[in-house]
């Protein structure tokens, strides 16, 4: 069972920082070279799906079909790579699955198909759904009498979709304290900076005018995130959104803040290089000892 058993103060905190790096590099090999993927968001992503899977939810990777597990909706469902690099660390999809990424002989597409992947809830990649998707699964364990967390993965250009902002206005008219919106603020889009395509300044302004609880927070810090995560679970009334700031593909020098590696293609030195810079950075955080 994943999730609450797996507090260790400091060691945690660096066993999550580990497991982040591990997860950028399934990413990374899963794209590989020559060929199109989502690395900027995925990798963006990954201290936040590491504290989800591997601290906060309660989610059983020998029972993924529990009525009383945890929830989560990656509502930018083109950075799915990170979503299926953790449910491979949990033994949920086959290692062997990783050099299959958008073949049809896998069961790894290019964005959620709940269908053919285990671990999945929904599908998802059209934007601007995933929150109402999240709303409806809320109300339904609500009514079921369940306890469950439903936790929801959107993007900051994702809040330019009307559909999210219905939503949003449902989720608090309902109390729905059990549900936790996750906005990736990594201020990239597909053809450049946010601010650029579509602004949307104020964000945290605009959640708390929708009756929301905000929490804003540093989405690579992992103390920081696990705390957020907690908070989030504590409060009661109304639905909370933890607003996390993030660098586009981050971990991997090439890709940061760089919007041409949100669906990017590497060269096999680019492939190399970013393996290379992951696998230091995570032999480093594995020698480092508690002080």
């Amino acid at each position: 069972m994943t999730g609450k058993n797996n507090r260790g103060g400091i060691a945690d905190t660096r066993r999550l920082e580990i497991k982040a790096r591990t997860l950028r590099e399934h990413v990374v090999r899963m794209i590989g070279v020559g060929k199109a993927g989502h690395l900027g968001g995925s990798c963006s992503l990954a201290e936040i799906v590491a504290a989800l899977y591997f601290h906060t939810m309660r989610y059983d990777p020998k029972n993924i079909t529990d009525p009383d597990r945890d929830r989560l909706i990656l509502s930018k469902g083109h950075s799915v790579l990170i979503q299926y690099a953790a449910l491979m660390e949990l033994g949920v999809i086959p290692l062997a699955e990783r050099e299959k990424v958008k073949t049809l002989a896998g069961m790894l597409q290019g964005h959620p198909d709940m269908d053919r992947t285990p671990g999945l809830e929904a599908v998802t990649g059209s934007l601007g759904q995933g929150l109402s998707i999240g709303v409806g699964m809320a109300l339904a364990l609500r009514l079921d009498g369940r306890s469950s967390r439903v936790f929801v993965i959107m993007g900051d250009g994702e809040l330019a979709e009307g559909q999210l902002w219905e939503a949003a206005m449902a989720a608090a008219r309902f109390g729905l304290d059990r549900i936790t919106g996750i906005v990736d603020r990594n201020r990239i889009q597909a053809t450049g900076p946010t601010r650029e395509v579509f602004d949307i300044p104020g964000i945290e302004k605009k959640w708390e005018a929708f009756g929301w609880n905000v929490l804003n927070v540093d989405g690579h810090h992992l103390a920081a995130v696990v705390e957020a995560l907690d908070r989030a679970g504590g409060m009661k009334g109304a639905p909370t959104v933890i607003v996390a700031d993030t660098v586009k593909g981050k971990g991997i020098s090439f890709a940061e803040n760089t919007a041409a590696f949100h669906n990017g293609i590497m060269s096999q030195e680019q492939f190399d290089t970013a393996l290379a810079e992951l696998g230091a950075a995570r032999a480093a955080r594995t020698q480092e000892k508690p002080g």
